[in-house]
């Protein structure tokens, strides 16, 4: 009799219940082994590995343990999935049609032990396909009503929950003024009637030690008491729930709950803020001497290795955060097909790659020896001392040093593996206080030989003589993770980690999937060798395959 070798796969969406000693969970795989065990004169055989998914919605493959499994299917390892309902494996119709090609693949196939097809036959097939198309709609129909129920509350001007904006407190279905915070938000709406820009509403606002609402998390851990940030002023200066208004995507109804600042001067503070912001695109806001200053120091002087010019360019993230990069012309112009041999370099790191190869060549000896020539012994003595004190910043502050230096450079000279650096005649002889004509071109142009990787659509430079730094970070998650594991296996359960070590349980669950990293990959975090994209933010977006061999060529691609 062939043997079938039986994988169980549970899951809950919600945290609420896991903690108890029986759970929802384990309910569900008592009724799976039940029924493999009836099945034993089949030749079903229990597999002793767990495959459990607490907390974690059905309408994404992104499971840890879902992922597990299907690798172990990819394997040959399993013959069998057994679930207690369809919809615990999946509730979206795509992602089943996934599954199916690695059951397929695999020569394996899946039960539901309360619900009877055969995933075999054609009829199986479509019964299947007809339960999940049910679960699906089930999920959606069911999203749809909160969103509605939710619409239709705050078109009654109800508080549907979130954080408590600052100035209130909750009061069931509504707000009520906060007597201790009130005074902040009155003080910054104050601040800009008088003032008209945030930059200065932000500076007033540290001198007079206002600070964040402090909240405490699920975990227990407080957070905020800090200073305010332009962002947060500005969200304050504009959120309509301060002139006594709910706000529900685009559309803006009247609040149950009073006013902090009358709805007549809210409305006129709205017109400041956009005329502000109008003169800030025209270049006359945070800049009133002129126009905005250069904000890509570098531009019309990166070059690459087939002569096309890199030109700045920005992306925003969802947050409205600024993304500066300089990008291969040819990328950029027409609609043709991309080059795919062209360059997008992030900005800051470009600069700051920039920056310090010149810091470094001006503090080479032979350098500040020869680089004005001819020069008696006084005045080398007296150019070297210029050019340590311009290679370090001495006298001014490191964005100013950043600034300075960086104009020096007449032309960067990017090509796969080098960088080549050239500093105007000019430039340095007016630091130096000396005659153009004295400079010394052969001490004008450096060079560095470095590698470049591929993050997405932007590639990123290492100097070749750079060491690699530790992502600490990164590190201390791995420490937590072998320390999470060993209080799994003393025999606490997730919550009770979580309490006892002030942490959520959620990021408990996903620390301890490091553990399973390959002793290789963490000795190089260790020695600071990982690749540039292995951090602790993409681990935790990414599902880490079990075996040693796969995460290795994942992450070599990073």
């Amino acid at each position: 009799m062939k043997k079938i070798r039986c994988a169980i796969y549970t899951r809950k969406s919600s945290e609420e219940g896991l903690e108890q000693e029986f759970n929802s969970l384990d309910a569900q795989r008592e009724a799976c082994e039940a029924y493999i065990l009836s099945q034993k004169h089949e030749g079903w055989v229990l597999l002793p590995a767990a495959y459990d998914d607490g907390g974690l919605s059905g309408g994404s493959l992104e499971r840890p343990a879902l992922q597990r499994l299907l690798a172990d299917m990819r394997d040959g390892h399993v013959d069998q999935v057994v679930v207690y309902k369809i919809d615990r494996l999946t509730r979206s119709l795509a992602d089943f049609s996934k599954i199916v090609d690695v059951l397929d693949a695999a020569g394996a196939s899946f039960v539901s032990v309360t619900q009877s097809f055969n995933t075999a036959t054609s009829m199986g097939r479509l019964t299947l396909n007809m339960l999940l198309s049910f679960a699906q709609f089930e999920r959606e129909v069911t999203a749809e009503r909160i969103r509605d129920k939710i619409a239709a509350s705050k078109r009654k001007g109800l508080w549907m929950g979130g954080n408590v904006p600052l100035g209130y407190e909750p009061d069931g279905r509504t707000l009520k003024i906060s007597v201790a915070d009130a005074p902040i938000i009155r003080t910054i709406y104050g601040l800009y009637n008088k003032h008209r820009t945030v930059r200065i509403v932000k500076t007033e606002a540290d001198k007079q030690g206002l600070k964040t609402a402090i909240r405490t998390l699920s975990s227990g851990r407080l957070k905020g008491g800090t200073a305010f940030s332009f962002g947060h002023i500005y969200h304050i200066l504009s959120n309509p729930i301060y002139a006594g208004r709910i706000r529900h995507k685009t559309k803006v109804w009247p609040g149950q709950h009073p006013a902090l600042i009358d709805p007549v001067d809210w409305d006129a503070l709205q017109e400041l803020l956009k005329a502000g912001a109008v003169r800030s695109r025209s270049g006359t806001g945070r800049n009133p001497d002129g126009p905005k200053k250069q904000v890509s120091p570098l531009v019309g002087r990166v070059f690459d290795e087939t002569g096309d010019r890199l030109t700045p360019s920005h992306t925003k993230t969802k947050k409205g955060r600024r993304l500066r990069y300089y990008v291969s012309h040819r990328l950029i112009r027409g609609s043709g097909p991309k080059d795919p041999g062209g360059w997008r370099l992030p900005a800051p790191e470009l600069e700051t790659l920039v920056v310090d190869l010149v810091r470094k060549h001006l503090s080479v000896p032979a350098v500040q020896t020869n680089i004005v020539s001819p020069a008696t012994t006084e005045e080398v003595a007296l150019i070297a001392k210029q050019m340590t004190a311009l290679a370090k910043g001495e006298s001014c502050s490191d964005d100013e040093t950043t600034k300075t230096l960086l104009s020096l450079i007449e032309r960067v000279q990017i090509t796969p593996g080098n960088i080549q650096i050239s500093i105007t005649a000019k430039a340095i002889a007016e630091h130096l206080a000396v005659e153009p004509t004295r400079i010394s071109d052969e001490h004008l142009d450096l060079q560095s030989d470095f590698r470049h990787r591929k993050r997405g659509v932007e590639t990123k430079l290492i100097l070749a003589d750079a060491t690699g730094s530790r992502d600490e970070t990164l590190f201390k998650n791995i420490a937590l993770a072998h320390r999470y594991f060993d209080m799994i296996r003393s025999g606490k359960t997730y919550t009770e980690i979580a309490e006892a070590e002030g942490a959520s349980k959620r990021r408990v669950q996903h620390l301890v999937e490091l553990v399973f990293l390959a002793p290789d990959i963490v000795r190089g975090v260790w020695e600071g060798g990982q690749p540039i994209g292995l951090t602790s933010h993409w681990l935790k977006s990414h599902v880490i395959p079990p075996m040693w061999t796969a995460q290795r060529d994942q992450f070599s691609s990073l």
